[in-house]
C-alpha cells in the first residue's frame, strides 16, 4: 500500500479466478475479508468496509496471499523496475556522505520519523534494524519499498519487507526481491509455495533472477510436484510441453496422473520428446505414446520411446 501520498496505484486485492474459499483452511475472519474482495476496493477502503484496523487487515491479506486465495501481479518478463535515476543517485549519495556516518542506533531512530530525502536515503542502509524502523514509518510507501527490495542486501531486512502483503503484491517490489541475490530461500518458498506449478516453472527458467534463486525455485517445484494433485501435474507437463520434466529427474507420478496423461491425444513432437527423456515416465504412458499417430509416422520419435527404460518389451520386439 502506498502510504506516502504518491501517485502509485494502490493495491486492490481480488480473489484468484476459480478459487473456492470454502475449500481453504481459513478462519472466520479471513473468510469474511475474502468475501469482501472485489478487485475494485483498495486496502484503505477494505479497512472501512470490514471495520478492521489497517495493520490487522494487512495480516489477513498476507494470509490469503500465502494460501493462494488472493491474486497478486505476476513477475513480469520485461517490465524492468526503473533504472537507478538521478534522484536515486542523490539518495545514495546522501546516505554515503552523511547518514552512514551516524551510529546504528541514531540511524534507526531517524528512520522511524524520517521525511524525504532522508526517508529514501535510509533505504540504502545495510542493517536490518534500520529497515524495521523504516517499515514503522507511516511515510514509507511503494517508492521506498522498491528501493529496499533492490538495494538492501540483508536477508532479514528483505524478509521483513516481503512480509508486508501490500508491498509484496507490487510487481516491481516482487521482481526486485526475486532479483536480489540475498533473497532468503525460505521467503521464496513462502512467496511462491502456493503458486501453481506452471508459475513456479516460469521462475525456474527466468533469466531475470540469480542462479541461486532459480536453484531454490527448482527445489520448490520438485517439492510442490510431489504433493500437487494430478490435474495440476498434468497441467504443468502439458502447458510447458514437457520442458518442466528436466527439473523433475527422479520424481515419479501416481496412477491418477498417469491415467490422465494416457487419456490424451498427443500432437506435439517436443512434448513426446521430453517425456521420452524423462526416466520416471511409467510404462503405461510410454505404451500410450507409442500408439499415437505422431509417433507412428516418425521413426526417430518411436526410436526415442523404444530406448526408454520403461518401454514395453513387446514394443521393443
Amino acid at each position: 500500500m502506498d502510504r506516502d501520498g504518491s501517485e502509485t496505484a494502490p493495491w486492490k486485492p481480488s480473489l484468484n479466478p476459480g478459487v473456492d474459499i470454502r475449500g481453504l483452511p481459513l478462519t472466520q475472519e479471513e473468510g469474511f475479508v475474502a468475501s469482501r474482495l472485489d478487485g475494485a476496493t483498495d486496502v484503505q477502503g477494505l479497512s472501512q468496509v470490514t471495520g478492521l484496523p489497517l495493520e490487522r487487515l494487512e495480516a489477513v491479506l498476507e494470509r490469503l496471499v500465502s494460501v493462494g486465495a488472493v491474486s497478486a501481479p505476476e513477475v513480469p518478463g520485461d517490465g524492468e523496475p526503473a533504472a537507478e535515476s538521478e534522484q536515486t543517485g542523490t539518495h545514495r549519495k546522501l546516505y554515503e556522505t552523511t547518514l552512514r556516518l551516524l551510529s546504528a542506533e541514531e540511524r534507526a531512530a531517524r528512520a522511524k520519523t524520517a521525511e524525504e530525502p532522508e526517508l529514501s536515503a535510509l533505504c540504502f542502509d545495510p542493517l536490518p534494524q534500520v529497515i524495521y524502523a523504516l517499515l514503522d514509518n507511516p511515510r514509507f510507501g511503494l517508492p521506498q519499498a522498491r528501493l529496499v527490495a533492490a538495494k538492501h542486501h540483508g536477508s532479514a531486512g528483505l524478509e521483513a519487507l516481503g512480509s508486508r502483503a501490500a508491498f509484496a503484491a507490487d510487481a516491481q517490489v516482487r521482481l526486485a526481491l526475486l532479483r536480489n541475490p540475498q533473497l532468503p530461500a525460505a521467503f521464496l518458498r513462502r512467496l511462491y509455495g502456493s503458486r501453481r506449478l506452471v508459475e513456479i516453472y516460469k521462475l525456474v527458467v527466468s533469466r531475470d533472477v540469480p542462479e541461486q534463486t532459480r536453484r531454490a525455485a527448482r527445489e520448490l517445484m520438485r517439492n510442490r510436484f510431489s504433493s500437487a494433485d494430478a490435474d495440476e501435474r498434468v497441467e504443468a507437463i502439458i502447458k510447458t510441453e514437457g520442458r518442466c520434466l528436466s527439473s523433475l529427474a527422479g520424481v515419479g507420478i501416481d496412477a491418477k496422473t498417469a491415467a490422465l496423461l494416457c487419456s490424451r491425444t498427443y500432437t506435439s513432437t517436443l512434448l513426446v520428446q521430453n517425456i521420452s527423456r524423462w526416466t520416471p515416465a511409467p510404462p503405461t504412458l510410454i505404451a500410450h505414446l507409442m500408439k499415437q499417430e505422431i509417433v507412428r509416422r516418425s521413426p526417430p520419435l518411436r526410436l526415442l520411446l523404444l530406448r526408454h527404460p520403461n518401454a514395453p518389451k513387446e514394443s521393443q520386439g
